[in-house]
């Protein structure tokens, strides 16, 4: 009964302490929401609009064609191409949501079971290693926040998804997401990726490929298939397994794709043409600003073809190692070992690019035996024996290397068991340069600036001023059939003392001998002296500097005599741009790099038309074309002849064989090239622009000569037959127009 009775008691003495409690959970409920939304408040403040994703355009690529349309190079500071959701393949689109957000698809921004294991794991384990993002919160943060890892981050990071979610589809999400994040190598969005690391399009990726991009994500650097091929591997199989747990490939697809090996084509960092596409770069950058040429993604259509350009790029290389064959063996070589370098841990800078046929890299001495040597280039390895060795004058290779060398070989083969076939060459720094223009268009065709741009980024075809030696005689010529001079009219090849400024002038011819009464066309296919600078004495030296500076001849050009010969410091862009008024009759037309500039959406930012101007008279030019014809018929210029086609030209060597060039021309194209020493050294006895310069000329034109379209090229000098389609034709030039002339698009 007592128990009964104190029964309404516990009763009325519950309703207070309940009371209580809900009170209190209710305070506290209160103080946690006014805490977060202080917390958002806060964190909120400073908070990028999420409207300027609207107008989403990050920084991408600016990219160079050649006249065919095939990319040359590019700019910038992030390697990035945008593309359309429709542009991931499914395979791509199923490898990234398995492996960083599987349920994308579901979540409105924030994947809290996610956040709460993660913040569960980062507690018990005392670290911030626990990431728990989706693709939008990585999206949100690549875009707006610092990588930092920290409380107020991570809110910044929710606040925004939250905030992207509503105002974007899934798929506008997604299509951002892989085109902003990156990929390791300064690569940026999947797009770009598939096009580095494979050559490819991102719609032509395989199961494995689109695997191995999916797994970059999360550590670009630790898992770089070109750094860390066995990581790479590893993640890529691990991305293979979420898809195949997910039910997005079978297992047989599975297997199959994780047994696959790693097969990369990587795109070279270098251009073919990398002094070109640097001279474009100045003019860009001058014109745009860094910012657009850098990040706006502007579509640079240029003069380069790009199969000549990788000609002439040959032609150097292997006119230089004829040269540097020619001269024998220098030594000594460079040591790694002496300079206390592992052997085993060597990378040459060589090695950071492909290795193609046809290449000059450096390789490194390993092993040393009896008869042959071993050396190692990259991932591939050759030997060196008597054959190689056969035109240093040395049998053994114990008589002039030593482990740890570093050799300058030619690749001749490359084989799928890791081995090469070389040819041992050597780099005494003798130095090239070739530039061929387009004579109807001034089109730049090919550009060769050094012999290697990876050691030198100085471009001798634009920045080097040499002495021209007889190269320049054209110009003297010119100026005295201008005023009435013939081709057969005779001048005196005999000892002649001048008078240069006051000072006495006696030139000699190369050869120290004089021919008497000869006539002019004899006496500069023979590239006498005597002649030229009695040309030069009549016409008068200002006359002829007038004359350079008509043809496009910046450099300065004193009147002195002896600049007749070639004492004048000229750039082989100037000397090659002047020779093309010979085969256009007249016609000057400025060189030009660029044909056209776009911006990212297309529109016409600057569009280039031929600048022509007369420079002199058709007759002259005409008469000068069949000079220049004899200097190769039966003159110093007689290796040409080997072409059967039409071509003239000058050869130039100056004192001590400093300097060797030959500038010359078909109907449709002019070639300069230039060889010699940075330092002005002498190149060797009878090193003449004949022995050095016009067999690189001649290696690069037979590929001119051989377009089908210029079979039936010849001069209109000549009167007879039909030439080349690319003939100026003074009625035809358009004028110079200005980007702000062109329809807008």
């Amino acid at each position: 009964m007592k128990f009964l009775a104190e029964l309404p008691a516990l009763k009325v003495a519950g309703k207070p302490l309940v009371g209580r409690v809900v009170f209190a959970m209710l305070t506290l409920t209160a103080a946690f929401l006014g805490i977060m939304a202080g917390l958002l408040m806060v964190y909120s403040t400073d908070l990028p609009q999420i409207s300027d994703l609207e107008r989403y355009r990050p920084s991408t690529i600016t990219e160079l064609y050649d006249d065919h349309g095939r990319q040359i190079g590019s700019f910038a500071l992030q390697r990035r191409v945008l593309v359309s959701y429709d542009d991931f393949p499914k395979v791509l689109r199923d490898a990234i949501l398995s492996t960083e957000d599987k349920t994308f698809e579901t979540h409105w921004g924030i994947n809290f079971w996610r956040v709460l294991g993660a913040t569960y794991r980062d507690v018990t384990s005392n670290t911030r290693a626990q990431g728990a993002s989706t693709l939008t919160m990585q999206l949100s943060r690549n875009l707006f926040l610092s990588p930092e890892r920290h409380f107020s981050r991570k809110v910044q990071e929710a606040i925004l998804s939250l905030q992207i979610e509503r105002r974007f589809t899934k798929q506008q999400i997604f299509t951002m997401y892989c085109n902003q994040i990156f990929l390791g190598h300064g690569v940026y969005g999947f797009e770009a990726g598939a096009q580095y690391y494979f050559n490819k399009p991102a719609k032509a990726l395989k199961l494995e490929e689109a695997a191995l991009l999916a797994g970059l994500p999360k550590a670009p650097v630790s898992y770089s298939p070109i750094n860390f091929p066995d990581r790479a591997v590893k993640r890529r199989n691990l991305v293979i397994n979420n898809m195949l747990e997910d039910g997005k490939i079978t297992a047989e697809e599975a297997g199959r794709a994780k047994t696959t090996a790693l097969h990369l084509n990587v795109l070279p960092d270098r251009s073919p043409a990398p002094n070109f596409v640097e001279e474009v770069r100045r003019y860009l950058e001058k014109k745009y600003g860094t910012d657009q040429v850098h990040e706006g993604g502007l579509r640079v259509y240029t003069s380069l073809d790009l199969d000549l350009q990788k000609t002439a790029t040959q032609a150097v290389l292997d006119g230089l190692a004829a040269y540097e064959r020619r001269h024998g063996w220098k030594g000594p070589l460079k040591n790694v070992v002496q300079n206390g370098e592992a052997i085993s841990k060597y990378q040459d800078p060589d090695w950071q690019k492909p290795v193609a046929v046809g290449d000059y890299v450096h390789a490194l001495v390993v092993d040393i035996g009896l008869q042959f040597c071993k050396i190692k280039l990259g991932r591939y390895s050759a030997n060196l024996g008597p054959a190689e060795f056969a035109w240093t004058g040395r049998k053994l290779p114990k008589n002039m290397l030593a482990v740890g060398d570093i050799v300058y070989v030619k690749v001749l083969a490359l084989n799928a068991d890791g081995s090469a076939r070389v040819s041992l060459e050597q780099d005494s720094g003798a130095q090239g340069a070739l530039l061929a223009i387009d004579n109807a268009t001034g089109d730049i065709k090919a550009m060769v600036g050094g012999r290697d741009y990876d050691e030198s980024k100085f471009n001798r075809a634009t920045q080097a001023q040499r002495q021209a030696g007889s190269s320049f005689k054209p110009i003297v010529y010119t100026a005295a059939i201008d005023q009435g001079a013939e081709p057969d009219d005779l001048i005196l090849d005999a000892p002649t003392t001048f008078n240069s400024a006051g000072t006495p002038y006696a030139p000699r011819n190369f050869d120290r001998r004089f021919e008497g009464n000869i006539t002019l066309r004899h006496a500069l296919a023979e590239s006498r002296n005597i002649p030229a600078v009695k040309l030069a004495q009549k016409v008068g030296m200002p006359t002829v500097a007038d004359y350079a500076r008509r043809f496009g001849m910046t450099s300065p050009i004193l009147p002195f005599l002896p600049v007749a010969l070639g004492a004048a410091d000229l750039t082989l862009y100037e000397q090659t741009a002047a020779f093309t008024v010979f085969p256009n009759d007249g016609l000057r037309i400025e060189p030009r790099y660029i044909r056209k500039v776009t911006d990212y959406e297309g529109h016409l930012l600057e569009q280039d038309f031929p600048d022509a101007k007369d420079v002199i008279s058709q007759r002259t030019a005409r008469t000068m074309v069949s000079l220049l014809e004899e200097v190769v018929k039966h003159g110093t210029g007689g290796i040409a002849r080997k072409l059967n086609h039409p071509v003239a030209g000058k050869t130039g060597t100056t004192n001590d064989y400093t300097d060797a060039w030959f500038i010359g021309f078909t109907p449709s194209v002019t070639c300069g090239v230039w060889v010699g020493f940075d330092e002005k050294k002498n190149l060797g006895e009878n090193e003449t622009g004949g022995h050095a310069a016009l067999p690189i000329w001649v290696d690069f034109m037979r590929a001119v000569v051989a377009d089908p379209a210029r079979k039936d090229e010849v001069f209109l000098s000549t009167g007879n037959g039909k030439k080349h389609a690319a003939a100026i034709n003074r009625a035809a030039i358009t004028p110079l127009r200005h980007p702000g002339d062109a329809e807008a698009h």
